[in-house]
This record gives C-alpha cells, sequence and structure tokens, in this order.
C-alpha cells in the first residue's frame, strides 16, 4: 500500500522526498519483492540456483541503484551549513554521535525500517478490511466509533493524537488482525554459549528462531482462536499478557508498534467514513506459512 511506504519515506528523508522518490519507490519494490520471493524459495525448497537467481538479478542491481541515491543525497547532507531535521540526519551523525556508521550500515537501516514498516503496516490494513467485510457487526462498531470522532470536528479538520488514543475498538480490530493474519511469524535469537533447553543440546553461537505464530491460535489464551473477536481485547489486560507477542517480546519488542498503530488507524478512520466497498472475485487466501494474498484483495469502493 502506497500510503504505508511514503509515511515512512517521509520521517526518514524529509528535504528531499520529491527529489528521489518515485524512483527510490521503484527500485525499492523490486528488493521487497524479491526478499518476499526468496522467502518463498527456502518454505517450498526450491533450488538453490533458483535461489541464487532471485537474489542476484532480482535486488542486487535495485539495491545498488538506491545506495546510489542515498550517496547523492548524503554527499549534499555533509556540506557544511547543512542541517536537517530527519531520520537519516540522525544516521549519518556529527561529531557529537556517539555512534559512527559507515555508508553501508545506513543504507542497510533505512532499508530495513523502511521494509519493516512498509510490509506490516500494508498487510495489515489489507486484512482488516477484509475482516472487516466478513463481519458486518464490527465493520458497523468501527465505523460508528470514526463517525462519532467526525462529528466532534470540522468538515475538513484532520485528526490528531486525542482522537487516536479514543479509538479503543479500532485498536481491538488492529490487535484482532494481527493475530489472526501475522505479519512476523516470530523472532530470533543467537546463543551466547552453550545450552540445554527441554532436554536438546544447542551449542554457543546458534541461531533460533522463536516460532511465536502458533501462540496465535492457542484455544486457552484466546477462546474460538479461529474466529475474528475484536471484542476480546476489549479487555485491555489480554494485550499486555506474558504469552502476547504480536509485536515481539522483550529486547524484541517492535519499537514501530505504536506508529504502526497510528497508520492503520489513520488510514481505517478515513476509509469507513468515506466509502463502502465490495470484494470483486474470489479472494485467495494462504494460511502458510504466513498468511497472505498472493493476488492482492480487489474491491470495487463507492463514496458514502
Amino acid at each position: 500500500m502506497q500510503m504505508a511506504f511514503y509515511a515512512a519515506y517521509r520521517q526518514i528523508i524529509k528535504a528531499e522526498y520529491d527529489l528521489i522518490c518515485k524512483a527510490f519507490k521503484a527500485e525499492f519494490d523490486k528488493v521487497a519483492t524479491a526478499s518476499l520471493l526468496c522467502l518463498s524459495t527456502f518454505q517450498a525448497q526450491i533450488t538453490k540456483r533458483v535461489y541464487r537467481y532471485v537474489i542476484d538479478d532480482a535486488s542486487c542491481y535495485a539495491r545498488k541503484k538506491i545506495h546510489k541515491l542515498l550517496k547523492q543525497i548524503m554527499e549534499k547532507r555533509i556540506a557544511p551549513g547543512k542541517n536537517h531535521d530527519d531520520m537519516f540526519a540522525e544516521l549519518i551523525g556529527n561529531e557529537k554521535s556517539r555512534y559512527h556508521l559507515s555508508e553501508e550500515q545506513i543504507f542497510d537501516q533505512i532499508f530495513a525500517i523502511l521494509y519493516s514498516g512498509y510490509e506490516t503496516v500494508s498487510g495489515t490494513s489489507m486484512m482488516a478490511i477484509k475482516f472487516l467485510h466478513d463481519h458486518p457487526k464490527a465493520l458497523q462498531e468501527l465505523r460508528e466509533e470514526h463517525l462519532a470522532i467526525r462529528e466532534r470536528k470540522k468538515q475538513e479538520e484532520p485528526i490528531d493524537w486525542n482522537d487516536y488514543k479514543s479509538m479503543s475498538f479500532t485498536r481491538a480490530v488492529i490487535l484482532e488482525t494481527s493475530r489472526l493474519a501475522t505479519v512476523v511469524n516470530g523472532v530470533l535469537r543467537k546463543t551466547t554459549q552453550d545450552l540445554e533447553l527441554n532436554g536438546f543440546f544447542i551449542p554457543k553461537g546458534w541461531r533460533i528462531y522463536v516460532f511465536t505464530r502458533d501462540i496465535n491460535y492457542d484455544p486457552l489464551l484466546y477462546p474460538k482462536p479461529f474466529t475474528f473477536n475484536p471484542w476480546r481485547w476489549v479487555d485491555k489486560s489480554l494485550e499486555s499478557h506474558n504469552y502476547c507477542f504480536l509485536f515481539g517480546a522483550g529486547g524484541r519488542l517492535c519499537p514501530g508498534k505504536e506508529l504502526g498503530m497510528v497508520k492503520v488507524s489513520t488510514f481505517l478512520h478515513y476509509f469507513v467514513t468515506k466509502y463502502r466497498w465490495e470484494e470483486v472475485g474470489e479472494v485467495e487466501i494462504i494460511k502458510f506459512p504466513r498468511v497472505e494474498v498472493p493476488n492482492g484483495l480487489h474491491v470495487r469502493v463507492s463514496k458514502r
């Protein structure tokens, strides 16, 4: 979804937003698509030759072009007297900075931040629309919540932080969507010493992937786990319990959790108050290894 990308991009590169945005987005899409294809190759156990083709031919050239675009901006920014208030400026740093990153590290940070925020927000927004379409009662309650916000404001007045904090049912819808259609299935850990876990020996230096998605379907935590039920999240304690891994946990808790919530909430606010929609054609949904809609969600939109 374009909105998710451009919102994140503007936070990172504000001053030169219009200068390279379209060119950057075109190359970014190629790398992002190749990354998802690579994930599929691992899952389908396609040959190493195909995997290398996907990586080398589909993304490396695009990544080089992205680096070239970012390097042009960096060279302009490091000139004396140039000050900018965005994330790129913080990554470049100055003499007072505690950490100094190489060009490669800066470029990788920018891509990682854009990719993680873009894929999660767009995927969650799409699946929220799907679930709301299939559950009219939830859609009606969500719409009433947002229409009540609009009644307190002037016709074209934008929503603010206080409006966002009042979207309690919207938050419940997003959490339930994230539970059923998890974009990030787990977290990675690296062992710093030999250890034994539940009778298994794990050597130092091994990487462990904790597949947290299965917890989202535990009937002890979530009664009728395969049912879309945003009302279960009205009880605030559910979001804070020790086994809620929708956004990671501990030191691996997603730093962009609330930012992502704001983006999806903002999208839903304007979408449900201004439009109606209906699905066009059949929707193919893949449930494993993660929930995906390979052919997209096609809808016909009309003004309310």
